[in-house]
C-alpha cells in the first residue's frame, strides 16, 4: 500500500453521514491515519478503515441472543426408546378410536 499524506483523499464510513464518503487525512499515526475529516459534511471522526460499524439495534440483538443461550437449560441427553416391538404398534392402534363419518340420524 502506498504511503499516506496530510491532504491526502481517502474512502472511509462517515458517522454523521452514515455512509462511506472521500475523506481527507487530518493527523497521521505511524504512517496510517488517524483522523479523518469527511469531504460532504466536514465531520472529523477517527479513521475507520472503511469498515461499517455495527448498528446499535443489532448489537442488542446480539446481546439478548447471547443471554438467551446462556439461561437457556442444555437439554439432557436420554437415551433414545428402544424400537417398538410390531405386536404393540398394532395393538395400540386397534384401541385408538376410529375416525370417521357418523351415519345421519333418520328422521
Amino acid at each position: 500500500m502506498s504511503s499516506y499524506r496530510l491532504g491526502d483523499d481517502v474512502d472511509d464510513f462517515c458517522v454523521k453521514c452514515k455512509r462511506i464518503t472521500n475523506h481527507s487525512i487530518v493527523s497521521l499515526l505511524n504512517e496510517e491515519p488517524a483522523k479523518v475529516r469527511c469531504r460532504t459534511c466536514y465531520n472529523d471522526h477517527d479513521w475507520r478503515r472503511c469498515e461499517v460499524p455495527p448498528s446499535k439495534k443489532d448489537l442488542k440483538k446480539m446481546q439478548l441472543f447471547n443471554e438467551v443461550l446462556a439461561t437457556a437449560a442444555a437439554p439432557a441427553a436420554d437415551p433414545p426408546d428402544p424400537p417398538a416391538e410390531p405386536a404393540a404398534i398394532a395393538a395400540q392402534e386397534e384401541a385408538k378410536p376410529k375416525k370417521g363419518r357418523r351415519a345421519r340420524p333418520s328422521v
